[in-house]
């Protein structure tokens, strides 16, 4: 997400009312830290919570908790072109913020603000900082500059090093309320039956179920889903689950292969859990986000071996036919 072509105001998603409050406290009672770090899954809506955050910390008449859209910060952030602003993310094709461009940051933040008293950066997201650009970040966390606010948007908590963590006061945002997520999906599809359905094929992530409406990606899901919970029950051989993943990116695979996995574990019993059965499921998932992290971090493994490896270890592992009761 960039600030090019934004609307007017930028406002937190409905199930996001009661974080958005919170900071709002804060930033009216000046409380609000300088370093916050949004945690939560993917999909869920944290950097639109960004970047709403840091409208309103730019804008020069806030209203009713939002930024004006009106005054000159508004109308500059909205086209792109506001200079106390910064939005960093991965370049390109890279999976990985680098320490160049972390540098760059840290010397936009110790020049004096353009527009207003504040400068606002969001690193989004900061899991996929590598080693270098971490360190390079340290101390504009120690010591930051006065009006500088930084957000850093995470997916993995584990993800971001334990340093950075312990400079940030950190908000936990939790996958949302289904009902208010459909509600929501509903003015997009105009369909309550249709927002139903995809939340559920999204795993309970509304961005993801809103992606899969406008990008036709309903097939593609639900083929590959049902390929890996086949594989789950016992019911599919790797070779059939293969056929039905198609031409997945090694990034898509091992996020869908840890929703499904995550789901699977939900539906167990505290007596299924304690199982060798539900142990193994656990030592799957460390071991899936291990890939996650590698990749993230500029591993760039042979897709189709990945691919046969897992599926191979998760049907001797799992595949047995013994959660097949807890495969729908």
């Amino acid at each position: 997400m960039t600030d090019s072509g934004l609307p007017a105001t930028s406002a937190p998603l409905p199930w996001q009312g009661q974080d958005w409050l919170h900071l709002n406290k804060q930033l009216e009672n000046d409380q609000l830290p300088h370093a916050l770090l949004l945690a939560g899954p993917r999909h869920t809506g944290k950097a639109r919570l960004a970047m709403a955050l840091a409208r309103l910390l730019l804008c020069h008449e806030p209203s009713g908790g939002l930024n004006c859209g009106h005054c000159h910060a508004c109308q500059l952030s909205a086209g792109g072109s506001h200079g106390d602003f910064r939005w960093l993310e991965p370049e390109d094709k890279s999976r990985v913020i680098k320490i160049d461009q972390v540098r760059n940051v840290v010397e936009f933040v110790n020049k004096t603000a353009s527009f207003g008293q504040r400068k606002v950066v969001v690193l989004a997201p900061a899991d996929s900082m590598n080693t270098n650009a971490a360190n390079a970040l340290l101390k504009s966390l120690e010591e930051p500059a006065a009006g500088t606010y930084l957000i850093l948007v995470c997916h993995r908590l584990h993800g971001v090093p334990a340093t950075i963590r312990s400079r940030c006061q950190m908000l936990k945002l939790a996958v949302p309320d289904s009902g208010q997520c459909v509600d929501w999906l509903d003015q997009v599809t105009a369909s309550r039956e249709l927002s139903e359905q995809l939340l559920i094929l999204a795993d309970g992530r509304p961005l993801l179920a809103e992606q899969l409406y406008r990008s036709d990606g309903v097939e593609d899901l639900t083929r590959r889903r049902l390929g890996l919970r086949g594989l789950l029950a016992g019911r599919a051989t790797v070779p059939e689950t293969l056929a039905l993943l198609g031409d997945i990116g090694v990034d898509e695979f091992l996020q869908q292969l840890a929703a499904e996995m995550q789901s699977v574990l939900r539906s167990l019993s505290r007596q299924q859990l304690s199982t060798q059965t539900g142990r193994a499921g656990f030592v799957m998932l460390d071991e899936i986000t291990r890939l996650q992290r590698a990749v993230n971090a500029g591993a760039n493994p042979n897709k189709q071996l990945l691919l046969e490896a897992l599926l191979t270890k998760l049907q001797r592992e799992l595949g047995d036919g013994q959660l097949g009761d807890n495969i729908q």
